[in-house]
């Protein structure tokens, strides 16, 4: 997911401006840690009424469910994850046999797609279209677009649209500010994580942070005002800082010359090639794992141990698919990954990325397709650009390229509550035709790196993990219903609130339907109470030439499309 920082604050930084290390060191938010688990009705609070749920499904059964979390990398030694990971039944670890004959060697809790055999893994990465334009810019820069079609003409669109975005949206005089501020922004750096005893440390390492050393206060004030004073942001760090400077700098450079094949250089394979799929490594951790850590917490971190947070689902073990690094995702590589989870049981993928080229899209939709062939419900991250998806561009996407639209997929905006902001978080992208629904997102507390650390932050990249939480905790104790199904319950059992918010990115005052396809925030209450009904029969839910055939216990008939409009259909619908 793509970040943004406080101009002011940061061009503060190259200036010399002193920044007081007291600034900004109290928490912005005024909703407690885990006040998304929280009832509104109970508890005052918008978020998904976890308790209640447990409660209603007390005395049931459950079965085991696998998440796959596609993502950074996880912490594997967390406390309150190592007991939720899924192990590979059929690998023997350690043995540097593929015993399972699957093509991943020792893949004991996932793959890592973004390693190396010589176990060297891929960090850093540059933006798609930046790959995108100078992958083809000999092909297409003096090509006569009334001369091209079919796959030429739709790679030429691509590579107009990552032209403009590249070499039209670099401001020099901007980029200079940037150059200027990354070596004061390097040694503040420096200066914090040999104080903090970390090497990557966030806005609360700070606010515990004690020191009379000087230049650490004023380090630590410059800092703390830039991380307070971005909401807007998916979730901040400083090596997240340092790639956003970095990265703007990289950008000119990369007007005028390609980027390093980062990932090229470690994976070795082919990547136009999908059946090239003989890379990577079983490094799942890697160096990069926030992002990851933070997301499958979300999801199952050990409920009643304690110790942090209660993880959503009681019976639930995590997968780990390590494919996003810093920058953009590479699309063979979220492809291999959605049929490695398919292929070993995952019955919900969490999707928490998102960028704005996608050249390779018949990898992931083909990937998908076969997913769905599986069961397996894909739940996805808005992003967090507060923007209208239904229009600007945004992938990966349910549509696939031929217009119909996958079934079992659901896209998701980011909600807070009026005590932190609003009930839309304001950096939540959002789309009536393009998002579902609302799930909490904003100052979610949660999992870090670090064996026993927890922390806020926000983004869609954590209302995402939420709903993809609820959808386990209906798969567990609803086994026989499928990921269609699934998605019926979760889009269906939604709370509406009437009260309005400011839109995204804005001031307009909206209600919720303004902003995405339901109107509504994610329930697990709810949606656990509906799934009951489905499971027993009360309520039938049935797909059928592409559409979603519903009849309640009162016996009215629904019809709903996925991708294409449709007439109500009278006729009975059968139970399965």
């Amino acid at each position: 997911m793509k970040r943004t920082y406080s101009k002011l604050l940061l061009f503060a930084l190259a200036a010399g401006v002193t920044f007081t290390a007291d600034a900004q060191t109290s928490e912005k938010t005024t909703t407690p840690n885990g006040w998304h688990l929280r009832d509104r009705t109970q508890d005052g609070y918008y978020g998904i009424s976890l308790d209640k749920a447990y409660h209603f499904l007390q005395g049931k059964k459950s079965k085991t469910v696998v998440v796959a979390v596609i993502d950074s990398g996880i912490d594997t030694t967390h406390e309150d994850l190592r007991p939720v990971l899924w192990t590979n039944p059929n690998e023997i670890p350690g043995n540097g046999i593929d015993d399972d004959k699957n093509g991943y060697v020792d893949d004991i809790h996932g793959w890592n797609f973004l390693g190396g055999k010589d176990g060297r893994n891929v960090t850093e990465d540059s933006y798609e279209g930046v790959r995108f334009y100078w992958k083809h810019k000999a092909r297409f820069e003096n090509a006569d677009s009334t001369t091209l079609s079919g796959a030429d003409l739709a790679d030429y669109r691509i590579w107009l649209r990552a032209k403009s975005d590249l070499v039209g949206k670099v401001d020099k005089e901007e980029v200079e500010g940037y150059r200027q501020m990354l070596p004061v922004v390097q040694m503040y750096d420096s200066l914090l994580r040999k104080a903090v005893g970390r090497d990557e440390y966030t806005a609360s390492d700070l606010r515990k942070l004690r020191t009379d050393n000087g230049m650490v206060r004023q380090a630590k004030g410059a800092f703390s005002q830039i991380f307070a004073g971005n909401d807007s942001v998916e979730y901040i760090s400083n090596k997240m800082l340092l790639e956003y400077i970095e990265g703007k700098v990289r950008m000119a450079e990369w007007v005028e010359a390609p980027p390093k094949n980062y990932r090229g250089d470690v994976t070795g394979d082919n990547e136009d090639d999908i059946n090239d799929r003989s890379y990577g490594n079983n490094d799942v951790m890697a160096t990069t794992p926030l992002h990851g850590t933070h997301v499958s917490g979300i999801i199952a971190a050990v409920r009643n141990n304690g110790k942090g947070i209660d993880g959503i689902a009681d019976n639930v073990r995590i997968m780990s698919l390590r494919a996003v690094p810093d920058g953009d995702e590479h699309d063979k590589d979220i492809a291999l990954a959605i049929r490695y989870a398919a292929d070993n049981g995952a019955q919900v993928i969490n999707m928490s990325f998102g960028k704005a080229v996608s050249p390779q899209k018949r990898f992931i939709d083909e990937a998908v397709r076969y997913a769905q062939s599986k069961g397996v419900l894909l739940v996805q991250a808005a992003g967090n650009s507060h923007e209208n998806i239904d229009t600007a561009r945004n992938f990966p996407k349910p549509e696939f390229l031929n217009g119909t639209r996958a079934q079992s997929w659901i896209v998701v905006d980011a909600s807070g509550d009026p005590k932190n902001g609003g009930l839309a978080a304001d950096f939540s992208n959002y789309g009536t035709k393009s998002t579902d629904l609302f799930a909490p997102g904003k100052n979610i507390y949660s999992t870090l790196p670090g064996g026993d650390v927890y922390g806020n932050l926000s983004g869609t990249s954590m209302a995402s993990p939420v709903t993809a939480g609820i959808a386990a905790l209906v798969r567990s104790y609803y086994p026989n219903l499928n990921a269609v199904q699934v998605k019926y319950v979760l889009e269906n059992s939604v709370v509406k609130p009437t009260i309005t918010t400011p839109k995204p990115g804005g001031e307009e005052p909206v209600t919720l339907d303004k902003l995405s396809r339901t109107g509504g925030i994610v329930n697990a209450y709810e949606a656990v109470k509906l799934a009951d009904a489905v499971s027993s029969g009360r309520v039938k839910v049935k797909v059928e030439d592409n559409k979603i055939k519903v009849k309640d216990d009162k016996g009215k008939t629904k019809t709903k499309t996925e991708g294409n409009k449709t007439k109500v259909k009278k006729e009975p619908v059968k139970t399965f």
